[in-house]
């Protein structure tokens, strides 16, 4: 029995580092595009509106529409949107002990530590892995995300405290998914061709075009210096081991399995959120610490990911 949980344990590594693998080709592949000067940063911050208010919201809405409604995918729904917020819950109890100091640097860290990067990370790795299925769960991740991160990751960037943004708030990429997506799921709405085709399309292009934005970011991150700082590799941790174990131990000790529970375990385990350094750059924090914590994280993500998400599979 334990040579056959060792067993499927290491294949679950093994399929799941192939897919961050592939992922982090591609970021390789917009890094070295970005030192050639054939996709650079500046080009990709072009893009990014496009990524997150087109292509995402084709993403998240197509796996609404692929989804049968049945009282159980219902549930399962609700549950992982309430699972989703749990996550970014148990992140900020999680960090309440740590970076409390009043610097310019202590937000950075927390705000990494705390949250993912959902969109550009969990989306594409769970089409990868879990398929339609997994994209309709995670979607709750996106939802949870951009509410929490727009009231308390507002609350810990900015130096005038919390001011609710309600634009911001109700017109993100999540929101407006789900908005078109619920009641195409609900009501069963078959898409006519001539719009799925389209849209089928355009979701395809978000884990190819993230992963190329990405690349480019990290390009223009200054490496020599960022595996120097400690804190950082404090921020790794919570963010890439602690948070995400933390979570498939509750969820798993209250009876979620399966699906959810690996769905759960990718919206959690992702590297640190590109919001880092844009919050940081909006609300005037240091960008190139941020830049760094982002890369870093990102960096040790490569073996951390496999690791979690073959821990979910295996339970």
């Amino acid at each position: 029995m334990k040579k056959r949980r060792r067993k499927l344990f290491l294949e679950n590594v093994k399929q799941a580092a192939t897919q961050v693998s592939i992922l982090y080709i591609m970021i390789a592949i917009g890094f070295v595009c970005d030192k050639a000067k054939l996709f650079t940063e500046k080009a990709a911050r072009m893009l990014v509106d496009f990524l997150l208010y087109i292509v995402v919201p084709c993403m998240l809405v197509r796996s609404f529409t692929r989804i049968e409604l049945t009282r159980n995918n219902l549930m399962m729904f609700l549950l992982s949107l309430l699972l989703a917020f749990a996550t970014h819950l148990i992140a900020i109890a999680l960090n309440l002990p740590f970076f409390r100091k009043k610097d310019d640097k202590s937000p950075i860290y927390k705000y990494a530590s705390i949250y993912g990067n959902v969109g550009f990370m969990a989306l594409p790795l769970a089409s990868e892995i879990l398929g339609d299925e997994g994209v309709f769960y995670c979607a709750n991740g996106v939802i949870a995300f951009n509410i929490i991160t727009f009231i308390h990751g507002v609350k810990i960037m900015n130096r005038d405290g919390f001011k609710l943004n309600l634009k911001n708030l109700v017109f993100n990429p999540g929101i407006i998914s789900a908005i078109i997506g619920l009641p195409l799921f609900l009501l069963q709405v078959k898409l006519p061709a001539l719009i799925e085709q389209p849209m089928s399309y355009l979701a395809e292009l978000n884990t190819p075009l993230a992963m190329l934005i990405f690349g480019t970011y990290l390009s223009n991150t200054d490496l020599k210096t960022m595996f120097t700082d400690k804190k950082i590799y404090l921020a790794a941790f919570l963010k890439l081991l602690a948070m995400p174990l933390l979570c498939i131990g509750v969820y798993h000790l209250c009876g979620v399995s399966g699906t959810l529970l690996v769905a759960c375990a990718i919206t959690a385990c992702v590297p640190s959120a590109n919001n880092t350094f844009m919050f940081a750059s909006k609300y005037g924090r240091d960008t190139g610490l941020a830049s760094k914590t982002v890369a870093l994280v990102s960096l040790f993500s490569i073996i951390t990911m496999p690791v979690v998400i073959a821990i979910a599979q295996s339970i």
